[in-house]
């Protein structure tokens, strides 16, 4: 099996094709009475053998996916309700069920999680970043270190993530600084002859076909050495796991000026420029579009530095599907401010809030060459501003230039591109196994699920479906 993507859905997997095997603890009480009735029915079966449907129907919570809710409630069984109850599920390490894997990554083990500024501060609550059978808490406990409101920052998450990596030995299936460029199915005749230019050491194991398999996925890309060289390798795989989340691609709004250099689309543009003194307290406004929670981010690194603001957005402020009308204000202040200054700055009428200026309902006609920007609202009305940059920050998309046709015959909806949050790859739900292409699997983002508590039922399922096609369920 060959994962692409060393993000927590890659290393969670690779965790449980290490031959770690999850049971329902005994003597445990799960808050769930249905599921707990389900639980003692073969407490001597694993989770990943049982009958994955049939355990997770009936549960609710806060994904749409109910492999992700079971593992979710196994794990952490009252989180939602504020309680701190245990897992109800021990850890077995069957090597004789391990399955040999590769997982491949640009960065090291954690993705995206090192490419984020190390001192932002996580929207879940820090146990919910966790992975199975190390709590962050405990780990954090260590580093002598607690949880600021529940939550913990990115950097803590990123060495969390190597750590976990190394405590559970997995690290001798990882390879980082590895680019994927094609993948694509084979006949496996054709590669039978082939030898096998693996990334690992001394092991041909991902060769190891089943014979009845008649085609393959070849796997083909470079690793960056310490020098910089690129050395181009290819894989032959059965079973391909798609886990490159969505930080790749940062969307555009594909209008006039885009491209020009004092418009950026990553809030790293912000940091680098305040750090080199290119922008500061006499610049003229920075130009922050976006009402997520990237773009609150940039607004409060701004507002901490003392930099002018224009900040721009499609949505009324009251818009229930605006992200900071669903958060609790006690867990998120900061978010909560954010929101405040949205509500009582706008350009409108001046509020309490220096160095700030509120466009609802407005969007980016062009960018000029002069830095000056025209706005348009929702009636027309059309406004100019000189700024000093823009950071466009309306999200990101996956970049899946590796596959045929860029993916976009996986998705949902096979006439659009693929799109995490409207049009994520089709998958079966109980297996995560590509509806349109048999042998690829997609988890994360990719699959619609987007928090690290979630995305971890994903990797339960796929892992259940590759012990069985490899025959590796007991009796």
């Amino acid at each position: 099996v060959c994962f692409l993507g060393n993000g927590p859905s890659g290393i969670c997997l690779s965790y449980l094709l290490s031959g770690y095997i999850p049971y329902f603890k005994r003597d445990s009480l799960h808050p769930h009475p249905i599921l707990q009735k389900k639980l003692e029915e073969a407490p001597d079966v694993s989770i990943l053998d049982q009958d994955l449907e049939y355990l997770s129907e009936g549960l609710e919570g806060r994904s749409h996916s109910p492999v992700a809710l079971l593992f979710d409630t196994l794990q952490r069984p009252d989180t939602d309700f504020g309680g701190t109850a245990e897992s109800v599920l021990t850890w077995w390490h069957e090597t004789d069920r391990a399955i040999p894997h590769l997982v491949l990554g640009r960065n090291a083990p954690g993705g995206a999680w090192h490419s984020i500024e190390g001192s932002m501060i996580t929207l879940s609550r820090g146990e919910w970043m966790g992975l199975p059978d190390l709590p962050f808490k405990d780990w954090l406990k260590q580093k002598r270190r607690g949880l600021r409101n529940n939550r913990a920052t990115a950097e803590d998450i990123a060495q969390y993530y190597q750590h976990y990596v190394m405590k559970k030995g997995l690290q001798k299936n990882f390879r980082c600084g590895t680019v994927v460029t094609s993948v694509r199915k084979v006949s496996a005749e054709s590669i039978s002859n082939h030898t096998q230019e693996d990334l690992q050491d001394n092991s041909d194991s991902l060769q190891n076909f089943n014979e009845k398999s008649t085609e393959v996925f070849q796997v083909d890309g470079f690793f960056k050495s310490v020098r910089g060289d690129k050395e181009p390798f290819s894989i032959y795989a059965e079973n391909v796991v798609l886990a490159t989340g969505t930080y790749d691609s940062p969307t555009w709004l594909g209008v006039k000026g885009e491209n020009l250099s004092y418009v950026h689309h990553q809030l790293s543009a912000l940091e680098e420029a305040v750090k080199n003194n290119s922008i500061g307290i006499m610049s003229d406004p920075v130009l922050i579009v976006g009402a997520g929670l990237t773009a609150a981010d940039a607004i409060l690194f701004a507002h901490h530095c003392n930099i002018p603001v224009i900040h721009v957005f499609r949505r009324r402020v009251s818009d229930p599907g605006l992200i900071f009308n669903q958060l609790p204000k006690m867990m998120y202040p900061e978010y909560h401010k954010v929101h405040q200054m949205m509500k009582e700055q706008s350009a409108a009428c001046a509020g309490p809030y220096e160095r700030y200026v509120s466009l609802p309902e407005h969007h980016v006609l062009s960018f000029g060459k002069d830095k000056k920007c025209i706005f348009q609202d929702k009636n027309g009305y059309q406004r100019v501003y000189k700024i000093s940059m823009a950071l466009v920050l309306t999200g990101s998309n996956p970049n899946l230039f590796f596959l045929p046709n860029n993916g976009v015959d996986l998705a949902m909806d096979s006439a659009q591109p693929v799109n995490p949050k409207r049009n994520p790859i089709d998958v079966d739900p109980f297996t995560y196994e590509c509806t349109q292409e048999k042998g690829l699997y997609a988890l994360g983002p990719l699959a619609g699920d987007h928090f690290v508590r979630f995305v971890q039922g994903g990797a339960l399922a796929v892992a259940s479906s590759l012990l069985k096609k490899a025959d590796k369920n007991p009796p």
